[in-house]
């Protein structure tokens, strides 16, 4: 069943208004008809529903509410990324990907070893592309929230913000001791986490960095005997994250 957001004012007296992109969407792409039904979420609030199409035209798509969808997709584990910036087509696929696993914020970093950097007049327009990908794939993969893609960040902002979580992680390709296991291991399983995780752009890590972020708290862990590019260390991060204490 095809997946709506909507905002919470587009939901009034059992019925939804769609506007936008997703009229074309569900008109000249999905080709969908009166009768039939569809899932939306509510942006603000994550709850969801199944409704049926009842109106079609240019400007908007009507649907009525069925019922209200009670399960939930969202982990009870809350997962930020703090990701170095890559070259742009690859922290598109890290959005993409980490979205659908359930990531819940991305928050770009400017660090030492950064190829690319992130123009203050690029930002907006860089910033509107990503969140368009965490939309679709929230959609595709029926998340009951968006994760939010944040303004780039400092290294020295990050590590100010390392109290906020129950744990923050630093996946570090020179950590030879501690293992990703053996930090989720010290965490119960099925209760509330808030969790930051930090991964380096293509050059990595400096040492530097790594200095001042374990200074305010934060656990540098290794992945593994071997070295994942800076695509595939989140993935793999938040997928065994979610696996050791996903209830």
């Amino acid at each position: 069943m095809q997946k709506i957001f909507v905002e919470t004012k587009q939901i009034e007296n059992e019925k939804i208004t769609i506007i936008g992109e997703d009229v074309k969407h569900i008109a000249n792409v999905l080709r969908m008809k009166i009768g039939e039904t569809i899932q939306v979420g509510n942006r603000q609030t994550g709850e969801n529903y199944v409704a049926q199409i009842t109106q079609i035209n240019a400007e908007n798509v009507i649907a009525s509410i069925v019922q209200k969808v009670e399960e939930t997709t969202e982990s009870n584990v809350q997962i930020d990324l703090y990701q170095g910036l890559p070259k742009a087509d690859k922290m598109e696929l890290i959005i993409q990907k980490t979205t659908e696993i359930g990531v819940c914020r991305i928050i770009p970093v400017e660090m030492i070893r950064c190829v690319v950097k992130l123009e203050e007049k690029e930002e907006k327009k860089k910033i509107d592309r990503w969140q368009k990908i965490a939309l679709s794939a929230a959609q595709q993969s029926k998340r009951d929230k968006i994760p939010t893609i944040e303004n780039k960040v400092t290294i020295k902002q990050v590590a100010s913000q390392i109290e906020e979580y129950d744990c923050f992680l630093v996946a570090y390709e020179e950590e030879q001791q501690i293992t990703l296991k053996q930090a989720l291991e010290a965490l119960n399983k099925n209760q509330y986490y808030k969790i930051g995780i930090l991964i380096g752009p293509e050059g990595g890590i400096d040492g530097k960095e790594i200095k001042l972020l374990e200074e305010n708290g934060a656990t540098v862990v290794t992945l593994g005997k071997r070295i994942l590019r800076c695509e595939t260390a989140p993935i793999t991060m938040v997928s065994n994250i979610l696996y050791e204490l996903e209830n």
